[in-house]
C-alpha cells in the first residue's frame, strides 16, 4: 500500500512539472524578437482627482455671551481714602444722574470749604472798597477839615497882620509878634495838609491797588474751588439714570485708593445687550446688522432675538468661561456686541448661547438646545 502511494506521488509531481514547462514555452513563443521590439512609450499619469468639496456648514456662528446693561456695568468708588459714613441706596433701587449714593466721614473737608468761603468774602469786600473809593461821609469829613483849616488860617493871618502893625508902633513886644507869625505859619501848613488829605480821599483808586485787590480775590476764589473739589470727592454720585446692580460696601467700612474698592455698581437696564466672544476662526463671517438668536439654560427652549451692533477692532482673550475642563482658555476671540430686541427682561450677567445667523433667512435652523 505504501508503495502504491509513493508511485502516485511521483506521478503527480511529474504531471505538474510538465504543465509548468508547457506554460513557460507558450509564453516564449508569443514574445517578439528583440530586434522587432518597439521603444517604450512615455508613461501617462492619470489626471489628479478634484479637491474634495467640504460639506456645507451650518448657516450660523455659535459663540458664548453674557447679558449686560447698555451702559455697561459701572463700578463706582471714592477718589480719596476714608471711612464710609453712609450708603444711601440698596440693590435694585432706581437712581438719577447726580444723585448721591454714598458719603465719607470728612468733617475737616467741610471746615476747609467754610474757611475758604469766609476768606473769599473778605477779599471781595476789599476789592469793592478799592473800586468804589472813599465814601461820601469820608469826603464830607475831609472837606470840612479843609474849611476848618482855612478858617483858622484866616484868623491867624489877621492876628499876624495886627501884631505886625503894633510892633511897628512899638506898642507890642517882639516876642508877641513872633508868636503870632508862628501861629500863622502853622495854620498855613494845616490847610495844606487838609487839602492833601481831601485829594487823597476824593481821587479814584490807583491801578496797582486795584490789580492787587483783584489778584487777592481771584486767589481766594481758587482756594474755595479747590476745597469744594476735595470735599466733593467724599461723595459718590450716579453718572447715569439707572439701577443699583450691586452694593459692595456698607457704612463703617474703610476704603482705600491703593487698590480697587468699589462701593456700588450701577447700570442702565432700560436696554440690554449681549457681549459675545466670537472665535477668531469665525470673525471673517461676522458683520454689523446680522440677525442673532439667543438661548439660555434658564429659559429652556425659549429663544430671544437681537442684532449685531458693534464689532471690536482688536482680538483678545476669552471673557466667558464655562465649567468644561476641556475648554481652551488661551483661545483668541473678537468681542461682538448684540442689541437684544425688546421685550427681554433678562438678569444682568446671565450667560447665553449666541447664534449669529449668516443667511438672509432669519428662520435658519438652529441646533437643539442641550442644557
Amino acid at each position: 500500500m505504501m508503495l502504491r502511494l509513493g508511485v502516485l506521488a511521483v506521478a503527480l509531481v511529474m504531471v505538474l512539472g510538465g504543465i509548468f514547462m508547457l506554460l513557460r514555452s507558450g509564453t516564449k513563443g508569443h514574445d517578439p524578437a528583440p530586434s522587432t521590439r518597439s521603444a517604450p512609450s512615455a508613461v501617462t499619469r492619470p489626471a489628479a482627482p478634484p479637491p474634495p468639496v467640504p460639506p456645507a456648514g451650518p448657516d450660523w456662528i455659535a459663540a458664548p455671551g453674557r447679558v449686560e446693561p447698555v451702559s455697561e456695568e459701572m463700578r463706582l468708588g471714592f477718589d480719596i481714602a476714608g471711612k464710609i459714613r453712609e450708603v444711601t441706596v440698596e440693590e435694585g433701587d432706581a437712581v438719577r444722574q447726580g444723585q448721591v449714593l454714598a458719603r465719607l466721614s470728612a468733617d475737616e473737608l467741610t471746615a476747609r470749604v467754610d474757611a475758604a468761603e469766609q476768606t473769599l468774602a473778605a477779599r471781595q469786600a476789599a476789592l469793592a472798597k478799592v473800586l468804589a473809593g472813599a465814601r461820601d461821609m469820608e469826603r464830607k469829613e475831609a472837606q470840612a477839615a479843609v474849611e476848618e483849616a482855612r478858617a483858622v488860617l484866616d484868623v491867624a493871618k489877621v492876628e499876624h497882620e495886627r501884631r505886625r502893625q503894633l510892633l511897628s508902633k512899638e506898642v507890642l513886644s517882639k516876642e508877641e509878634a513872633d508868636r503870632a507869625e508862628r501861629e500863622y505859619k502853622v495854620a498855613t501848613e494845616r490847610l495844606d495838609a487838609s487839602r492833601q488829605h481831601f485829594r487823597l480821599v476824593d481821587d479814584p483808586a490807583r491801578e496797582e491797588d486795584i490789580k492787587r485787590a483783584m489778584a487777592e480775590e481771584a486767589e481766594a476764589r481758587a482756594r474755595l474751588a479747590e476745597a469744594q473739589a476735595l470735599a466733593e470727592k467724599a461723595s459718590i454720585r450716579s453718572p447715569i439714570d439707572g439701577v443699583v446692580l450691586r452694593k459692595h460696601r456698607r457704612a463703617g467700612e474703610m476704603v482705600s485708593v491703593s487698590f480697587d474698592t468699589p462701593v456700588v455698581t450701577v447700570g442702565d437696564i432700560s436696554r440690554l445687550r449681549i457681549r459675545a466672544d466670537v472665535d477668531e476662526r469665525d470673525i471673517g463671517r461676522v458683520a454689523v446688522g446680522q440677525k442673532v438668536r439667543l438661548m439660555a439654560e434658564a429659559y429652556g427652549d425659549r429663544t430671544f432675538t437681537g442684532t449685531v451692533s458693534r464689532i471690536a477692532k482688536i482680538l483678545g482673550r476669552k471673557n466667558i468661561r464655562t465649567d468644561d475642563p476641556a475648554e481652551k482658555n488661551d483661545t483668541r476671540i473678537l468681542e461682538t456686541l448684540i442689541d437684544i430686541d425688546p421685550p427681554a427682561e433678562l438678569p444682568v450677567g446671565l450667560r447665553m448661547d449666541v447664534f449669529i445667523l449668516l443667511g438672509e433667512d432669519s428662520e435658519a435652523t438652529l441646533p437643539a438646545y442641550r442644557p
